[in-house]
């Protein structure tokens, strides 16, 4: 049994279970585009990252090729990044409006990030041999991540793993069946504490370029994640 979350790191940085992500995640160093010609790309599953006494759990769907998986960080060096931390940052749970390279100075407060798949997908579309392999690494950070008290889903892969999540460690829905729907909220109980899953519509540049996501909607389903908290 994993009892710390750098135990769970290193488990997550060394698999090979997926042969498909492990080629795919090399493929996209070895071929950067002309603006990262040069870098040494992290070329690994990433970890988690933010607040470890964390209650509001980020997860989203899997690195970038040229983001995550160029820098080491979730949701760092790519536009779906800084759309997210510009809504961490208007809500006062990052200290940066901006998510770059892993020492970049980044910190969270009250938030941790992760991903229903570890290793960036061909064209962002994991098979549902991928997503169950990397099932297991979100159970064990959740069930290390003791004090979360919000989900906020980003895309529907995200949503499903979420919900999968919660009922696999005994929560009920009480408000279900659970539909993926943009700010979308469920309550989720178990003998121990009650969690709240918000939905929301995940900050790629598909999504952003076409309004289908705002700034503005994407900050209101974070300030709604921690009036939540204090509810």
């Amino acid at each position: 049994m994993l009892t710390t979350l750098e135990e769970l790191n290193r488990r997550i940085t060394r698999c090979r279970k997926c042969p498909r992500l492990v080629r795919y995640r090399r493929e996209a160093a070895s071929r950067p585009p002309r603006r990262y010609a040069g870098e040494r790309y992290w070329a690994k599953p990433l970890p988690g990252f933010g607040d470890r006494d964390a209650r509001i759990l980020v997860i989203g769907l899997a690195p970038a090729a040229h983001g995550g998986n160029r820098t080491g960080r979730i949701f760092t060096g790519d536009s779906s990044g800084d759309t997210l931390m510009r809504a961490l940052h208007a809500n006062r749970l990052s200290n940066r409006e901006t998510s770059v390279d892993r020492n970049d100075g980044l910190a969270l407060h009250d938030v941790y990030l992760t991903a229903a798949v570890r290793c960036v997908p061909p064209k962002n579309r994991p098979t549902g041999d991928e997503i169950k392999n990397c099932f297991d690494y979100l159970i064990h950070e959740f069930s290390l991540l003791t004090r979360i008290r919000v989900v906020v889903a980003l895309g529907k892969i995200a949503f499903d793993a979420a919900v999968r999540l919660l009922k696999t460690c005994g929560y009920r829905c009480l408000n279900g069946p659970p539909k993926f729907s943009h700010s979308a909220i469920y309550e989720f109980e178990s003998d121990s504490r009650v969690i709240l899953l918000i939905a929301s519509y995940h900050p790629s540049r598909q999504n952003t370029q076409t309004k289908r996501l705002t700034q503005e909607m994407l900050d209101d389903v974070f300030r709604r994640a921690v009036t939540l908290l204090d509810t």
